[in-house]
């Protein structure tokens, strides 16, 4: 999705309005002047400090044990990554959490071979049409967090990582549901670290979701429908009875890897498993927030059309979307990668047979 593309996607993203993002200090969803331990300072992701969940000690022999794994980064991912896949399942340190992700997306390897490209993308002019759309998308990215209120420096950089970003890929330009990916990074790492996260995630991980015509996202939405007809039969037959195509409920989940749907600490979670895992991770979490918010007929009896459907699939219930609640969900989930490999050469040849050419990468093993 280009940038002529981009201000029909933000309708379908569901984005705050001008009016929200136009000054945090005016919002009246503001309820403080000292950002909590995430630097919001309002808005749904504000949340203040909590009881310490993890000890102290447990926080320290884990940081301990990661800084012995990221100083041998490549044996362990050659010769032991059920290792870093159970660490990363556990939850990443938040002290380790930028070199980890660096790591594991291998944003750390395309910094090391190319250390200079970008300062040099960000002192090119770049492409006048999506410049112009990166201006106009910078004040909706979390408009209560401390680093993108008006004129701050965290707008300027995000600005400089997605110019440099639809030079660098100038056959995808810019997307809008990169914007919130790139604010996110910004929030963890340093602008040439979230650049070179964003290059991996966007060309990698998320590979033909930000191209014209959006194939690749309704391939994978057609997958997604498939596996939720094996984890929650009710919620399956109730979108089958109302003909709610996936990409009606999936697209903001899947294009901002859930950055604008989730309680904060559920983002980090499950960032650090995605990064390690794959695209299957943001299967897993749809599958979830599908059977948690459908998945029961006394729910469903209250979505007599797909407007009720939208609204709570908009809106999935807190208690599924609760840090230690979605992981073990994600987990329990029955779901094999030989059920994602048959799903996915199963959409393939059912798109090969339509006369359609999404992306063939397969997302399962290339990653």
């Amino acid at each position: 999705m280009a940038a002529s593309t981009s201000h029909s996607i933000e309708e379908d993203l569901n984005g705050e309005s001008e009016s929200e993002g136009s000054s945090i200090y005016q919002c009246s969803s503001v309820v403080s002047t000292v950002p909590d331990r995430h630097g919001f300072l309002g808005g749904s992701q504000y949340s203040p400090e909590r009881k310490q969940a993890i000890p102290p000690e447990v926080i320290l022999r884990r940081e301990r044990k990661w800084i012995r794994m990221l100083n041998n980064w490549n044996v362990f991912m050659s010769a032991n990554y059920r290792k870093v896949r159970d660490r990363c399942r556990k939850g990443i340190p938040p002290s380790v959490r930028l070199r980890a992700w660096l790591n594991l997306c291998g944003g750390q390897l395309l910094l090391n071979q190319n250390p200079n490209l970008y300062e040099e993308l960000i002192a090119r002019p770049g492409d006048p049409k999506y410049i112009e759309d990166i201006k106009k998308d910078l004040h909706r990215q979390f408009p209560h967090h401390e680093m993108f209120v008006d004129n701050a420096p965290g707008q300027q950089e995000l600005f400089q990582v997605l110019k440099a970003y639809s030079i660098l890929n100038s056959k995808v330009g810019y997307c809008q549901a990169q914007a919130p990916i790139a604010a996110f990074l910004l929030m963890h790492m340093p602008a040439v670290q979230a650049f070179w996260c964003l290059v991996a995630v966007s060309d990698k991980y998320l590979f033909g979701y930000y191209s014209q015509g959006m194939e690749t996202l309704q391939k994978d939405g057609d997958i997604l429908f498939a596996l939720l007809k094996r984890v929650s039969p009710v919620a399956y037959k109730h979108l089958k009875k109302q003909k709610m195509e996936p990409i009606l409920y999936m697209t903001e989940w899947f294009l901002c890897v859930y950055t604008r749907t989730l309680p904060w600490e559920s983002i980090l979670r499950m960032w650090d498993m995605f990064l390690c895992e794959g695209v299957k991770i943001i299967f897993k979490v749809a599958l979830v927030l599908l059977k948690g918010s459908l998945g029961r007929t006394s729910i469903t009896k209250k979505c007599p059309t797909m407007y009720e459907t939208l609204q709570i699939l908009r809106n999935p219930p807190p208690e599924i979307m609760e840090e230690e609640a979605l992981v073990y969900q994600i987990l329990k989930l029955n779901i094999t990668e030989e059920d994602f490999k048959y799903e996915h050469e199963k959409q393939i040849l059912k798109w090969k047979a339509k006369d359609r050419k999404p992306a063939s990468v397969n997302k399962w093993t290339d990653l």
